[in-house]
């Protein structure tokens, strides 16, 4: 099965500027393993999970941060609804039923890109 990924590019920041390159979980079973068992997730990669409007943290082995995503009305593009921070591995949960999709980031990530409610997310391109 191939792992289709996709480059992710906050709007309205400059050109150059931090980009996400993102992992798709796009079907039942790819969304229900998501990142569990993985030792890590680098800086600046994202697991997208679509649909999901809901996380949990069993069988975790590190925090994540968590971007909940609802698709703009020209479904061009991904709009933040709720970023939750830190969540922790094996007690974590999070939900957010008005998303359409999750983000999940390395714990930190969202602070430092300054993702927040209200960031748009462009698809710009396949990552490499």
């Amino acid at each position: 099965m191939t792992v289709r990924m996709t480059v992710l590019r906050m709007r309205g920041v400059p050109q150059g500027a931090p980009t996400l390159c993102v992992e798709v979980a796009d079907s039942f079973s790819r969304r229900f393993l998501g990142l569990m068992g993985r030792k890590d997730i680098g800086p600046s990669r994202a697991l997208l999970l679509s649909p999901c409007s809901s996380v949990h943290m069993c069988f975790m082995r590190f925090a994540i941060d968590v971007v909940y995503l609802k698709r703009g009305t020209d479904n061009e593009d991904w709009r933040t609804v709720k970023v939750v921070k830190g969540l922790r591995p094996w007690i974590g949960f999070s939900a957010c039923l008005m998303a359409d999709a999750v983000l999940e980031l390395k714990d930190g990530e969202a602070e430092r890109l300054g993702i927040q409610a209200g960031t748009v997310w462009d698809e710009v391109r396949d990552c490499p």
